[in-house]
């Protein structure tokens, strides 16, 4: 059978992989995006998705230049321009867009709504196929190309990225090996219809047995962010809706007002970082790559990066260098994000681990630095600029 040839295949048609095939189609290449299945199309009426995304400035910004963030924008996204963070509620630190003279820190956004904003601009490219409705099997590569099947025909490319999440199969097939561990905590999110009408700040509270969270979503609505032992969020789980929301009424801070449940989910926490980002022709980025603690929301948005970092490698690429040697384009992109993304793993489990437990001493020290954070000025103004990516 006649091989079907493109410059770049991508497997995984997610947030990160939508973005990748938008970011290359822009500059020209030939790209065929690989995906299962099709996300289910917007309905304004559906409830909210469980699974949101903080999406920072800088997220904006890419999903902007793709032409998908006004597409974002005409589904449902909600701003917030203040984030706040305590142990002792006397020491809350609080981090407000107004002191970067900016309007917003980012948007609360449902994965899905940014995956369909991306799918559109996929369809409007014509160097853009997407591959739908069938698994990738035989990922090989060799000194020329990647290769892989889709429903028993074969297709080759110069590069395949691998954008199909932490299990990833283009990671397996690369043979490129991961560092990693489970967290003690699972995570449980919560949607609540609020009493209150939308709110603009995102807030954390952190606790012994894990932080505990409120993102702002359209409307009179929210989502809670529950860390627990994976036994105490597996009895949450099997609780009905009145008997949960009791739950929650005793856990959160009063400030969450009233409110009641509207669904639930959970899962498991893990980190994981990939030994190299790249092996011969296939590539890794998002959480084919790197999986974070999702304590500040930052995993898509390191994803992003990834995309970018990567775009930016190949805008300068002739298609000769593609088919010759990939490597040197790649050890750039891998220089560009390994290092970033380690220090925004080590930073979040540092934070972590440090407030993870009920030692009275690193207790006291850790809310006289929550005191500290709030009145340091310049060091706080540029931590903020960092986490939009800015």
């Amino acid at each position: 059978m006649m091989e079907n040839h493109f410059d770049v295949l991508i497997v995984g048609a997610g947030m990160v992989g939508a973005a990748a095939a938008v970011a290359l189609g822009q500059q020209g290449w030939r790209v065929g995006l690989v995906e299962a299945k099709a996300p289910a199309e917007f309905d304004p009426q559906q409830p909210m998705d469980l699974r949101v995304s903080a999406i920072s400035a800088a997220s904006e910004r890419l999903l902007a230049e793709l032409d998908s963030w006004p597409g974002v924008l005409a589904m449902r996204a909600a701003p917030y321009d203040t984030l706040a963070t305590w142990e002792n509620p006397n020491n809350e630190v609080s981090f407000c867009a107004t002191d970067l003279q900016h309007d917003h820190l980012g948007h609360i956004v449902e994965n899905r709504v940014v995956q369909l904003a991306l799918w559109q601009q996929v369809a409007a490219l014509d160097n853009v196929e997407l591959l739908l409705g069938h698994y990738p099997s035989d990922l090989s590569q060799d000194a020329e190309h990647a290769r892989l099947t889709l429903n028993g025909q074969p297709y080759r490319a110069k590069l395949l990225l691998g954008c199909d999440g932490a299990q990833s199969k283009v990671r397996q097939a690369a043979k490129i090996g991961v560092s990693g561990w489970n967290y003690r905590h699972h995570c449980m999110l919560i949607n609540i219809s609020t009493e209150l009408p939308q709110q603009r700040i995102t807030w954390q509270q952190f606790y012994p047995s894990g932080p505990r969270a409120f993102l702002p979503l359209v409307g009179q609505q929210g989502s809670l962010v529950w860390y627990d032992s994976p036994e105490r969020i597996a009895e949450l789980k099997r609780l009905p809706k009145a008997e949960l929301k009791a739950q929650i009424q005793g856990a959160f801070p009063s400030r969450l007002g009233e409110f009641e449940v509207l669904n639930c989910a959970s899962f498991p926490l893990t980190r994981q970082h990939a030994q190299h980002y790249y092996c011969q022709r296939m590539v890794l980025l998002g959480d084919s790559a790197h999986t974070i603690n999702p304590l500040a929301g930052q995993g898509v948005n390191l994803g992003f990066k990834d995309v970018a970092a990567l775009a930016e490698v190949l805008a300068g690429a002739t298609p000769e260098a593609l088919a010759s040697d990939p490597a040197p384009l790649l050890a750039q992109y891998q220089r560009k994000r390994r290092a970033d993304n380690l220090m925004m793993q080590g930073a979040m489990d540092l934070f972590y681990t440090t407030f993870s437990n009920d030692l009275l001493p690193l207790k006291l020290a850790r809310n006289l630095g929550f005191k500290l954070a709030q009145n340091a000025g310049p060091i706080k103004h540029q931590v903020m600029r960092y986490a939009m990516g800015l």
